[in-house]
């Protein structure tokens, strides 16, 4: 049946994929809470609905409601049987190859994250575990390529920038794609998608036919954020704690465009990092970058990062506005020292061991409101510490813009409570009224309504 929205259709993959159990298919059919059945649609739904202007997961979901996934195990291997799917994933009846390969992505991750990654690191503490389980993801969705000189750089920003921003985001991934570059974004719109776009035409002119564009999502955001078509490499993390964990690890180096508060999110987390002692010796290429008439926001950023972690996490990154062909250049040698150091240290190319992630930093954070007002949102503690509450802060404030569970919380209890010293909530209030000045919080920004409070405590936590 096929009406002017939507396609039902049946599809296999393009690629091996190993045969389910029945077991297997028994889960990803149960539409009970411990089965896979919703979180498997609504990915798949995410993936059928590439390039859409929507970020709410509630509105993508409310609009396809008639969508539904089927799967069974046909003599030829796995069958997706699609219904009432979005017209826009098909030409002339066939479902566009990039976007199939993305469905049995979902499909892979989601599956494995479920059967094997819980009992894979016996024996570990709980950081090792956590660091161990990223590890195994990637290695299973095969994204480790070992004896491969350092040349995969995360690019991160927002997914609701102006036209200005996106093409200068482009610039950059044109610049890092002529020397040989690949990239690794969020997977999404915006500042993930300009980078690879430029990247692929660089790559096309030094005839690179094995350019990698890596995504990384997550379940609680791909709906928000559906994955763009230039990705060839889609990884589905189980949470946002873990898809950061595997930025960091496979990423040899890192460029930060303007964004809202889930950049702001990635940012605090990869200074709670560096901020480590132990981390201290390792080259961590680090770039701040965007067109002329972004000065405004990386002030603001730059503003913020110092009045809550001081002046040495300032010393972590470096803010170049304008200049692709110096960001590119910058990379190129900061990429070099990253290879002399990992050949000098016995460390992999592929996926950095060594690099120290406080537990802070991997633990899964349920954003409810208990949970926010009892983050410690003060500086009478340790910088990195500081940072990792901050995270929290603003990983739960992205959830009250988009994701399902933390818009439904916000229906049900008013928006979330942060408190703090004064001079946090402070510097905090500035950074996120300025987003909301400069329209970064929401693709339809019009309607944005605020879904947290600040309260600056009496006393320093």
């Amino acid at each position: 049946m096929m009406t002017e929205h939507y396609i039902t259709s049946s599809v296999t993959p393009l690629d091996n994929l190993d045969v389910l159990s029945p077991f297997e298919v028994a889960r990803l059919q149960d539409k009970s809470q411990g089965g896979l059945y919703n979180l498997f649609r609504q990915c798949a739904l995410a993936v059928l609905n590439c390039g859409s202007e929507l970020d709410s997961t509630r509105t993508v979901l409310n609009r396809f409601r008639a969508f539904d996934i089927q799967i069974s195990q046909k003599h030829r291997g796995v069958q997706l049987d699609l219904i009432n799917a979005p017209a826009t994933a098909f030409v002339d009846g066939e479902l566009i190859q990039g976007i199939n390969e993305h469905l049995f992505s979902v499909l892979r991750d989601l599956l494995y994250v479920a059967d094997k990654v819980e009992s894979c690191c016996e024996g570990l503490d709980l950081s090792g575990t956590i660091t161990n389980q990223v590890f195994n993801m990637l290695r299973h969705a095969e994204a480790l390529r070992p004896h491969v000189k350092p040349s995969m750089v995360v690019c991160w920003g927002g997914h609701s920038i102006g036209h200005d921003e996106y093409e200068y985001t482009k610039r950059v991934g044109y610049e890092l794609g002529l020397r040989g570059m690949d990239i690794c974004t969020g997977c999404g719109p915006g500042a993930m998608k300009g980078p690879m776009k430029g990247a692929t035409i660089a790559h096309a002119k030094q005839r690179i036919f094995e350019g990698r564009y890596v995504g990384i999502s997550e379940p609680g955001i791909i709906a928000a954020e559906s994955p763009n078509p230039i990705v060839n490499e889609l990884i589905i993390m189980p949470d946002i704690e873990r898809r950061l964990e595997a930025f960091v690890r496979l990423g040899h180096g890192f460029v930060v465009f303007p964004g809202g508060v889930g950049t702001a999110e990635e940012i605090l987390y990869i200074l709670g990092i560096l901020l480590q002692a132990r981390n201290s010796s390792q080259p961590f290429p680090l770039i701040f970058t965007g067109p002329a008439g972004s000065e405004q926001y990386f002030e603001t950023v730059d503003r913020f990062i110092r009045a809550t972690l001081g002046d040495r996490a300032t010393q972590c990154y470096e803010i170049i506005i304008d200049d692709a062909h110096e960001v590119a250049t910058r990379m190129r040698d900061g990429l070099a020292e990253v290879t002399t150091h990992r050949k000098a240290t016995g460390e992999a190319y592929h996926y950095n061991w060594q690099l120290h992630i406080p537990l802070a930093l991997q633990q899964t954070f349920e954003p409810t409101h208990e949970a926010m007002r009892e983050l410690c949102l003060s500086r009478q503690q340790p910088d990195h510490e500081l940072a990792a509450q901050l995270r929290c802060a603003l990983s739960g404030i992205v959830a009250g813009n988009v994701k399902e569970p933390g818009i439904r919380a916000i229906e049900e209890h008013g928006p979330f409570e942060l408190h703090g010293e004064p001079e946090v909530i402070e510097a905090l209030d500035q950074l996120l009224q300025s987003f909301v000045d400069q329209r970064r919080m929401k693709i339809n920004h019009e309607e944005y309504e605020p879904c947290f409070r600040l309260a600056a405590a009496s006393k320093a936590s």
